[in-house]
């Protein structure tokens, strides 16, 4: 495990793992980019794995499961999960963005996935802990009410 912010795509297409994860290797130097075409070994390994923080990019269908009983196999181990998570999808319809919202995940690319859109949604997530991290380094007296906790 890394000391940052690792991302974990999981797509059943190896090829789409590997494309996004080159994508995202050009811009991102927070944490390591871990890929499963597999669902039930990826829980298997965020269950298993240290931290509770990671960001998602995640197949609304990946084989006979999906992106959001991923998200519900974790929920209890990475609270935060469904607010980190980029969902995916080769086609994007109604159906699926009423369950992005009902879950609470806030971004929604379609494949072929845009780089650029891929980079902006990334760091929309990233920003909020980096802004996070630097209100606790440059504000003791919050630092020290969260340590409270």
């Amino acid at each position: 495990m890394s000391d940052g912010l690792d991302i974990l795509i999981i797509d059943d297409e190896r090829d789409v793992c590997d494309v996004l994860s080159d994508n995202i290797r050009k811009f991102y130097t927070w944490g390591e980019i871990i890929t499963f075409t597999d669902v039930d070994k990826a829980i298997e390994y965020c269950l298993n794995r240290e931290g509770s923080i990671m960001l998602f990019i995640l197949d609304v269908f990946v084989g006979k499961s999906n992106g959001f009983s991923f998200l519900d196999a974790i929920a209890d181990k990475y609270p935060n999960a469904n607010s980190d998570t980029i969902m995916i999808t080769g086609s994007a319809n109604d159906d699926v963005v009423d369950m992005c919202v009902a879950s609470g995940v806030n971004h929604l690319l379609e494949k072929p996935v845009k780089p650029y859109a891929l980079q902006l949604a990334v760091r929309s997530i990233v920003s909020k802990y980096l802004k996070f991290a630097k209100l606790l380094l440059t504000n003791t007296d919050f630092a020290e009410t969260i340590g409270r906790f």
